[in-house]
């Protein structure tokens, strides 16, 4: 396990006002064009492209999270987003090439493998 996700709970959210509606951000769309389980970790790449926005964006905070690896959920809980426009958010990030989508537990994982995945999804729902 990975330092960031033994201090989840400790961690507060990102709390910043603000004046837009959450589905403005995704001009209203509510489907990712990536498939992203809840329990998707998602990481920065590092050869990706320069972020053209300033770092109070929605989406530079994304990238400055996903920096850790956390889930969707993770991020969503963090943001204070829905979690259908965190997943839009997200999916746009995939597909501009700024993060990865990890892939979850293969039928072939351990009981223990899955048992964190479980610990981590029910962390990430119960901040939202």
């Amino acid at each position: 396990m990975d330092s960031w996700r033994d201090g989840w709970e400790s961690r507060e959210p990102l709390r910043e006002p603000s004046l837009v509606r959450p589905y403005t951000l995704t001009s209203g769309r509510t489907d990712s064009r990536v498939e992203l389980p809840l329990e998707a970790p998602i990481r920065t790449l590092e050869s990706g492209p320069t972020p053209r926005w300033p770092g109070n964006d929605v989406r530079a905070r994304i990238l400055q999270l996903a920096a850790s690896s956390p889930s969707v959920a993770e991020i969503a809980a963090l943001l204070s987003l829905p979690l259908g426009v965190a997943r839009v958010l997200i999916g746009d990030l995939v597909t501009q090439g700024y993060l990865r989508v990890h892939a979850t537990l293969s039928e072939s994982a351990t009981t223990d493998e899955r048992r964190e995945l479980i610990g981590r999804t029910l962390r990430g729902l119960r901040a939202l």
